[in-house]
């Protein structure tokens, strides 16, 4: 299998790390491909826990080259500052590589998106504020600058004077601060540019040229199918495509080569921010949901919302990135609880629904149908085999499959690196 795509089927914050860094072991090369350092994934390696934002998670492994691919949004400062952590607790980054395509965030994309967010008022998406979408926006606009402009250094300080300079007067025109354009220069031209050079690369052809020498490569994106910019509950939605159609512009690789789309889902639904959320629990089961699974964004620090596992939102997922198979995680949290429920579907005035909700006036007058089940009640973290796990939580893992149609082949049982039990056909 050449090439592998694991992509978030709900509103994010599925644990695709978890699932990546195992896959990881039989992967020549790791490789992100959208988003930027809004997202956020955590790894415990014995336990330890790693928060990554930008670099892929199989950086953990001596065998494997990590790559930001051009479909990522890149802040320079911020990777600085998360190689120097990693590297600081011992993990080695050398083998990092950064797409010269990949455009760059800086401080007037950040002052942007914190004043479109205050301009919205109570009507506001829930943005991590990190400039993320502006930044997306001058890349389509064709005024963003890629970190391969770093690699003039002359030039790089001419052409980032000069946005500054715009932007600053443009910032102050909406109601903003100016920016010190002198010292931003200074910063950005010189020890940043200098720091992440090392990093740029034509990642394009090296993607294509471990393909032509038979490597596997496995690709991650951040965020998850619904907040897909086309595909999501827009506008409560990410910039960029996470759907696996956005593994391919965003990396640069046709879509013959892929032949393997592993979809994470956990055991339960989160999303952080504002939007349509059917199943969301807004009572003792959704606050243990949110206490067991420390459901708090690891970049916002944010309660995440919480709610049943969503099937039918699930079998949409499945359609759009062409699944062939799930991944199930934090499927322990749900371990003490003694009623379990599964979404099959969806209603409008007591009518079932065939296809899920084209808008979002649609998606939030919905009411879900639920399969309950009993909870298994015991703890699930020490089984190492699908046939450990007790009959409750295998007929949980029988109804997903029944619903959505695809085999769910992972099953995670602990926040741990290694507990994890495959599911075989």
């Amino acid at each position: 299998m050449p090439v592998t795509v694991v992509v978030g089927t709900q509103w994010g914050d599925e644990g695709k790390a978890k699932i990546t860094d195992l896959l990881a072991k039989e992967h020549g090369y790791v490789v992100r491909y959208q988003g930027g350092h809004n997202a956020g994934h955590t790894v415990v390696i014995n336990g330890e826990r790693y928060a990554l934002q930008l670099i892929p998670s199989g950086v953990f492994y001596d065998h494997v080259v990590p790559v930001i691919a051009n479909g990522v949004v890149v802040d320079p400062v911020h990777l600085v500052d998360e190689i120097e952590r990693l590297e600081a607790r011992g993990i080695d980054c050398s083998r990092l590589k950064l797409s010269s395509h990949a455009h760059l965030i800086f401080p007037w994309h950040r002052a942007h998106d914190a004043l479109a967010e205050a301009r919205r008022g109570d009507a506001k998406i829930g943005t991590t504020l990190k400039g993320i979408g502006p930044a997306y926006a001058d890349k389509a606009s064709r005024t963003g600058l890629r970190a391969g402009d770093m690699l003039d250094a002359v030039r790089f300080a001419e052409h980032f004077a000069s946005t500054a300079k715009y932007e600053s007067d443009l910032l102050v025109a909406l109601g903003g601060e100016a920016l010190d354009v002198d010292a931003l220069t200074a910063l950005y031209a010189g020890s940043i540019a200098e720091r992440v050079r090392p990093y740029i690369t034509n990642t394009v052809s090296l993607l294509h040229d471990a393909l032509d020498a038979g490597a596997h490569l496995l690709l991650e994106g951040a965020q998850a199918t619904f907040l897909d910019v086309d595909h999501g509950t827009y506008p409560f939605v990410t910039s960029s495509n996470p759907t696996a159609g956005g593994a391919c512009t965003g990396t640069g690789i046709g879509p013959k080569s892929i032949d393997r789309v592993i979809g994470i889902t956990k055991a339960y639904c989160t999303r952080v921010g504002a939007g349509p959320f059917p199943t969301e629990a807004l009572d003792s089961y959704g606050e243990a949901m949110a206490d067991i699974g420390h459901e708090f964004g690891t970049v916002t620090g944010r309660r995440r919302r919480t709610g049943w596992l969503d099937t039918f939102m699930l079998r949409h997922a499945a359609r759009l990135n062409s699944l062939t198979e799930i991944a199930l995680t934090k499927l322990d949290v749900l371990d003490s609880f003694d009623l379990v429920r599964i979404c099959t579907g969806y209603e409008i005035d007591g009518e079932p629904l065939q296809h899920y909700p084209d808008g979002l006036d649609e998606l939030a007058a919905v009411t879900p149908v639920y399969r309950d089940l009993p909870g298994w009640q015991t703890e699930l973290r020490s089984a190492k085999e699908i046939d450990e796990l007790p009959a409750a939580a295998r007929t949980f893992l029988d109804v997903v499959e029944q619903e959505v149609g695809l085999p769910v082949r992972f099953v995670g049982t602990g926040p741990g690196r290694d507990e994890l039990v495959q599911r075989l056909a």
